[in-house]
């Protein structure tokens, strides 16, 4: 079957030709179903479909087209990460006791996307509790990087990242603590943005079956993912702004422009690797010949300063915060080990897996203080960007790398130029936005020598998502993004 004139388009262009009336919501969205139909018993990216309410939502963007309704996302198919409740439908988590539990109502991001006119055709696969790089579990089996099967399509979003890049709609929203965002973004060349942390509200992104209720999530974000850099600030600006029952009260969103329209009106600091986590020689070639055309159309580009915190340090706090985070939900007897290995550790060592693991044990006290560090960290960033507009660096050290489901993750290893690394340290790349909290879009910028795509992540200054997202737009527009994987490109 040939593929279809819209299967890749992004949701800005198909918005134009929806209004222009050249395709219809129902053609759009019977595309995308066909696609799933056609290439995802072997994608294996959508794990709860929901097609019979997507074409009657689709019937109604077309009643609304018909009657000149201008709606953001209005007729854009569209898919979700599984673990936002959406009524009538599972979340799950990935976790097998929960494979029963049915969302009552819509998470408010599903809400403020239905409102603004979109149609979700179903939900996306995660691997279990959303705690890997890579995404199955016991309940939807594993999904595959439509570029290469054998490989992992990167997570916590893995699922979203591959129904982009396999032509399955537009349009996905996604979740990161981890790099869950960015990091199956950068394994599939597609578009992600983290946003500043408690610019979207959460209410119900939820591990069953906690109740759907207001919740900041230590680190945690949601956003979106998209084909393209400036569909992102499409479905940013529908699904951003505080909860109307909580702080929604008083306060309402106003985020501020980019810091520049051009490109060679930017200032960056561009980082290529580090040796806490350094990267490969694909990574690495594909930061520096980005630095250099950036240069040569008029960026200022710089490639060190002492403004810029300390990765080794940032890194080991990242470490503690997160599992001091993940850790609380921890089975006791889990915890208790935990505990006691930490307690065993010498205080000489510091490498980021003891510091996990003393994360996991950490006292109130502990954390208030390590809460402490991270606001000397957030002062550190805001001096950096006084003199820098963003910064451009790695979001994973190598390109996807073949499925590994064993069990524990800190003895799986991941090879960067023909050395082994430990696998929970490639957390180190995506913290460095996410421990201070500060805004990164990741993007592709090309392929390794064996076709797998590669990327970077631009982090930008606190609530000033538009300046990452304004770069990320420009880069695409000088330079190319998307490229459909030749597996799926009918």
């Amino acid at each position: 079957m040939a593929k279809s004139e819209w299967s890749f388009k992004s949701a800005v262009e198909l918005t134009a030709a929806l209004t222009a009336r050249k395709v219809s919501s129902v053609e759009l969205t019977q595309d995308a179903i066909d696609r799933i139909e056609r290439h995802d018993a072997e994608v294996n990216a959508i794990c709860v479909r929901d097609f019979d309410r997507a074409l009657t939502a689709a019937r109604e963007a077309d009643a609304a087209l018909a009657r000149g309704e201008n709606k953001p996302l209005l007729g854009l198919p569209m898919t979700v990460k599984e673990s936002y409740n959406i009524a009538g439908l599972p979340t799950t988590w990935g976790i097998p006791a929960q494979k029963d539990f049915i969302a009552k109502e819509d998470a408010l991001p599903i809400t403020r996307v239905k409102d603004a006119g979109t149609v979700i055709l179903g939900k996306t696969n995660v691997p279990l509790g959303l705690g890997d790089w890579q995404s199955y579990n016991d309940i939807y089996g594993t999904t595959n990087n439509p570029y290469d099967l054998g490989r992992t399509p990167g997570g916590s979003s893995g699922g979203s990242s591959a129904a982009l890049a396999a032509g399955y709609g537009p349009l996905s929203i996604g979740s990161d603590i981890g790099g869950s965002l960015r990091v199956p973004a950068f394994h599939c060349g597609v578009y992600a943005h983290k946003p500043t942390f408690g610019l979207v509200a959460m209410r119900g992104h939820t591990p069953p079956p906690l109740p759907p209720l207001p919740f900041e999530r230590d680190l945690s974000v949601i956003g979106p993912m998209a084909r393209s850099a400036a569909d992102l600030s499409l479905l940013l600006d529908v699904i951003a702004g505080p909860d109307p029952i909580d702080a929604g009260q008083a306060y309402r969103l106003d985020l501020p422009a980019p810091r520049h329209n051009a490109l060679r009106d930017f200032r960056v600091l561009v980082i290529d690797t580090d040796p806490v986590l350094p990267t490969d020689t694909a990574v690495r070639g594909t930061i520096n010949a980005l630095a250099d055309n950036l240069a040569k159309a008029g960026v200022r580009i710089e490639r060190n300063s002492p403004l810029l915190p300390d990765f080794a340090a940032s890194s080991r706090l990242y470490m503690r915060m997160l599992m001091s985070f993940l850790g609380a939900t921890f089975a006791p007897d889990i915890y208790a080990g935990a505990k006691a290995a930490a307690a065993a550790l010498p205080e000489s060592d510091n490498s980021l897996a003891a510091e996990r693991l003393r994360g996991i044990a950490l006292s109130h006290r502990d954390w208030v203080m390590a809460n402490g560090g991270r606001t000397r960290l957030r002062a550190q960033w805001r001096e950096l960007f006084k003199v820098f507009d963003a910064v451009i660096c790695p979001v994973m050290p190598t390109p996807a790398y073949p499925h590994d489901h064993s069990p524990e993750q800190e003895k799986r290893r991941i090879k960067i130029d023909g050395k082994e690394y430990v696998y929970p340290d490639h957390l180190a790349w995506p913290g460095i936005a996410t421990l201070p909290g500060l805004p990164s879009t990741a993007l592709p910028t090309g392929f390794a020598p064996d076709g797998l795509p590669i990327g970077v992540q631009i982090v930008g200054p606190w609530l000033e998502d538009r300046t990452p997202l304004k770069l990320a737009e420009l880069i695409e527009r000088e330079f190319g993004g998307f490229t459909p994987p030749p597996l799926f490109d009918d």
